[in-house]
């Protein structure tokens, strides 16, 4: 057995006929959601031809649990998602709703006007507009 660094991450590679290290207890994924300190949530970047567009996929995170930092180069939301707890007498058969804290780092392809941003939260997905910084914008 090995460890491989995956993307911020450990990965457990196995080879063929290796025993799991955990015996049959949680054989699933379910370690790997355990494990992991930080999540990223998925992201959209795209640019128009005056503005960068940002969308954020924060389905079940509260408005007062994220933060937005606007860097020269990079714009980076931390936080971090709180789902309720389940029935405690409830048998879990898959649980990959991640949650805990998480960031995303967006690298910036310009430079942008950080005075004129714009960010909308409506429905789970932080929406943010940048405006292109340019001599007549």
């Amino acid at each position: 057995m090995r460890y491989r660094r995956l993307s911020y991450r450990y990965a457990v590679v196995m080879r063929p006929g290796q025993t799991w290290p955990f015996g049959d207890l949680w054989q699933s994924d379910r370690l790997r959601l355990l494990a992991e300190a930080r999540w990223r949530p998925d992201a959209d970047t795209y640019e128009t031809s005056t503005t960068l567009e940002i969308v954020v996929d924060l389905a079940g995170v509260e408005e007062d649990d994220y933060e937005v930092q606007l860097f020269d180069d990079a714009l980076v939301v931390t936080g971090r998602r709180r789902l309720s707890p389940g029935d405690a007498a409830a048998t879990y058969h898959a649980a990959s709703i991640r949650q805990g804290p998480f960031q995303v780092e967006l690298p910036l392809p310009g430079p942008v006007n950080s005075e004129r941003v714009d960010a909308r939260y409506d429905r789970g997905l932080l929406r943010i507009t940048l405006p292109k910084r340019g001599e007549n914008r």
